[in-house]
Order: structure tokens, then C-alpha cells, then sequence
């Protein structure tokens, strides 16, 4: 089998995986703010009300969650074509 066929195989996967990655991180991201911040709903960068300093700490935090999920999701999806086709998508 060729490795083209593995990256075909997981390029539907990878889609998929990638918007369920954002919908996680976005759950994820929203309790860590309530539990950190004490408050409902993080700042938007356009929210007068809040300081730079508040506003830049949620983008930073929503960053770093999105990236670690969305690195755990790819890996598995990657693990999970390579048990299929038993090749590793590059």
C-alpha cells in the first residue's frame, strides 16, 4: 500500500478530528476561565469594560488550550489510520 493512500485515508479523518478538536478546546477553554477567573464568560478583544491585561491572559489561555487539543487529536487520528492501513500518514 502506498503512503498516498494512507494520507487519502486520513484526510477525511483529519477534517473531522480537526472540528471536533475546536469544539473541545472551546468547552475546555470556557470552565478553566470560569474556574481561574471567577467570572461567566471570557473577555472579547473588543470588550471596553475589560483591561488589556485580562483580555491578552483568555487569548493566551484559549491558544494554548486549542493547541494542545488540537495536537492530542491529530496524533490519535494519526495512530488510529496507522492501525487501519498500517501506514503512518505524513
Amino acid at each position: 500500500m502506498s503512503n498516498r493512500i494512507g494520507k487519502a485515508a486520513y484526510k477525511p479523518v483529519g477534517v473531522l478530528l480537526g472540528l471536533a478538536a475546536g469544539t473541545v478546546a472551546g468547552v475546555i477553554f470556557r470552565q478553566v476561565w470560569k474556574v481561574t477567573a471567577g467570572d461567566g464568560e471570557a473577555p472579547s478583544a473588543t470588550d471596553e469594560d475589560r483591561r488589556w491585561g485580562e483580555i491578552l491572559a483568555a487569548a493566551a489561555l484559549q491558544g494554548a488550550i486549542f493547541a494542545v487539543v488540537r495536537a492530542a487529536v491529530d496524533r490519535g487520528g494519526a495512530v488510529g489510520v496507522r492501525r487501519l492501513t498500517g501506514r503512518w500518514p505524513d
